[in-house]
């Protein structure tokens, strides 16, 4: 069957349609890594976007429920310029298959490299993925808030380590949980709008704010009790964490024309002057500008663009980064400081011990 990727600016691709019969809509944004689409698709902070993959082969490997970053494929839709459609390992079915049996629609043999040229060149925006037997549907207003008001979700505790980590949650990747499991932790699940006195009440050693998707501006009600949870414990913030935990503090954040989401962006500890490569997956970033305002000082940069890659607070434990240190896709160059939190926090913990 065929199908279309329309975006809002007017260009239209046809490509081949696999899975579901419905028309979607959503952001159209890209991803360069050559490999990591199962982690990329089932990825929270991937929620109401259109992923367009740059590499021109995908679906080579198939699909392992052990690299699934969450229960289900968290994007709207796939775009990818070949579907691969050989042999694949035993335990494994294909991307068309696991896209199809959740009803999130794939199209293949889409002129990706003249997609993510329009997208670089005028900025993410609404698009449609439309197949043969649809017409081209009213335009939406893309989603960024995913954080509804209302009762919070109950809180989960796994684990059962001498180091009791909360991880605030703004729908998590399961590789951060993974991650702090593997370390040793015990871990509850703090839900984004969790009771003020929640922490306390379970007693956690440290904060890991996570990532998630859309605007961070959305949680700005929550504001003032991220600062005084973060003003308590040892915390981390990642990406979106990153974001939140900057503008607690009085930073802003501004959204980027068309995002950093890939598994080699280069980033450059302003402490010790080393680069690494980091995997990356946002559409916002801290305003620099705005940072005269805070306590931060600028951990991290990006080397390509300058925007700012993580912070650290100067009398507070408090460290973020933009980028993804638990990788999932992409290197690995960054999990020591998973390792530097829990050290940090595990001390503070001393510290009350005997206090």
């Amino acid at each position: 069957m065929t199908g279309k990727l329309i975006l809002a600016n007017g260009a239209s691709f046809t490509g081949t349609w696999h899975g579901t019969q419905a028309a979607v809509q959503g952001e159209v944004v890209f991803f360069t890594g050559m490999t990591g689409y199962e982690e990329v698709i089932t990825d929270p902070s991937y929620k109401g976007q259109v992923i367009v993959f740059s590499y021109p082969l995908i679906g080579q490997y198939g699909i392992e429920s052990l690299y699934a970053q969450s229960e289900k494929i968290q994007a709207s839709g796939i775009i990818v310029a070949e579907l691969y459609a050989g042999p694949l390992p035993k335990q494994a079915i294909s991307l068309a298959q696991f896209a199809e049996a959740q009803d999130v629609p794939l199209l293949s043999g889409i002129d990706t490299r003249s997609v993510i040229q329009h997208v670089r060149e005028t900025g993410t925006m609404p698009a449609q993925l439309l197949h043969e037997n649809t017409t081209e549907q009213p335009w939406q207003m893309i989603k960024t808030d995913f954080f509804p008001a209302g009762e919070a979700a109950e809180t989960k505790q796994i684990g059962e380590g001498p180091l009791h980590i909360g991880l605030v949650d703004f729908h998590y990747k399961a590789s951060i949980l993974k991650e702090l499991l593997a370390l040793g932790c015990t871990v509850s699940i703090i839900p984004y709008n969790g009771a003020a006195d929640l922490p306390e009440s379970l007693g956690v050693d440290g904060l890991l704010f996570s990532n998630g998707p859309g605007d961070p501006q959305a949680l700005n009600s929550r504001l003032p009790v991220y600062r005084d949870w973060a003003e308590r414990y040892p915390s981390f913030g990642i990406c979106l964490g990153h974001q939140v935990l900057a503008a607690a503090f009085g930073a802003k954040t501004a959204k980027l024309a068309y995002g950093h989401r890939g598994a080699n962006h280069p980033v450059k500890n302003n402490k010790t002057g080393r680069v690494s490569m980091s995997s990356q997956n946002h559409s916002y970033v801290v305003e620099a500008e705005s940072l005269n305002e805070t306590p931060f000082e600028v951990l991290y940069e990006n080397v390509n663009d300058g925007s700012i890659e993580g912070l650290i607070h100067p009398q507070l434990p408090i460290t973020t980064v933009q980028f993804h240190p638990e990788a999932a896709p992409g290197p690995a160059d960054h999990l020591a400081l998973f390792h530097q939190f829990l050290e940090t926090a595990n001390e503070m913990k001393k510290v009350k011990m005997h206090a």
